[in-house]
């Protein structure tokens, strides 16, 4: 499995971290999750092959998690030769058939049309569905809206957790206990902690009942930058821990 950070930041725009996008990659199967402004062009910097994904998954309705959807879709009806046929599948909570076709009625009808099968899979949380042979999604309920899910992603043995954006809760990291990688949210110093995000400390706390071989921290808002983040997790986790970029890649 290989996991690349496509975009680390957040809805505050910033010279170098595009809204979030996570890009999984198991085998032929390839996974966004979430396609925050910026992703799709940020992929193609990356050298990443956009055109073939194979799955997006959505964590939440928030703009910074949702708003390259457009772009993406109209890049492979407008931005190959030939267009892409290959079929998609955009998997997400409740709801998500309904945000794309607002989406649509925003961007241009088109973008449903844009890819011929456009096939859309509304998950329950812990419930797990086979991507293909190899590859299977379970999606976790995470304290942050009302529809906010966390993803696992398993292949051959291995297990990537994204968390997408949430608070801190226990019941998360107890799902999330011995991935090999939890791309957690990092939200905000301690001194503008809020009940919708993580600080650094809370990482550790969430991190400490996982026990992932590797914790990578991404969606940084700007103050949370000012502060020894990887210093604050490791007052509650002594495990390997690493501040994403854009671009930051692992292979498992």
């Amino acid at each position: 499995m290989r996991i690349v950070t496509v975009g680390t930041g957040t809805a505050a725009p910033h010279a170098d971290r595009v809204q979030s996008c996570v890009y999984v990659e198991a085998g032929s199967t390839r996974i966004l999750v979430d396609c925050g402004s910026g992703s799709v062009y940020r992929l193609a910097k990356l050298g990443l092959p956009w055109q073939e994904v194979t799955h997006v998954a959505l964590t939440h309705f928030h703009a910074d998690h949702t708003s390259d959807l457009a772009t993406l879709f109209f890049a492979w009806r407008w931005g190959m030769l030939p267009p892409r046929s290959m079929p998609i599948s955009v998997i997400g909570p409740t709801g998500t058939q309904d945000l794309l076709s607002r989406h649509a009625a925003a961007l241009g009808s088109g973008m449903l049309e844009a890819v011929p099968d456009t096939r859309v899979h509304e998950v329950l949380p812990r419930t797990i569905l086979a991507l293909d042979e190899t590859v299977a999604v379970e999606a976790c309920k995470v304290p942050h809206t009302d529809e906010s899910v966390a993803y696992s992603f398993t292949s051959a043995g291995h297990r990537v957790v994204v968390t997408g954006d949430t608070s801190y809760d226990p019941e998360l990291g107890e799902w999330a206990q011995g991935c090999d990688v939890l791309v957690c949210e990092c939200s905000l110093p301690d001194s503008l902690a809020s009940p919708l995000h993580l600080t650094p400390r809370a990482c550790g706390m969430l991190a400490g009942i996982a026990r992932p071989r590797l914790l990578a921290l991404t969606h940084f808002y700007p103050p949370v930058e000012t502060i020894d983040v990887i210093s604050e997790v490791r007052e509650r986790y002594g495990g390997d821990v690493v501040m994403c970029h854009d671009g930051w890649t692992h292979e498992i």
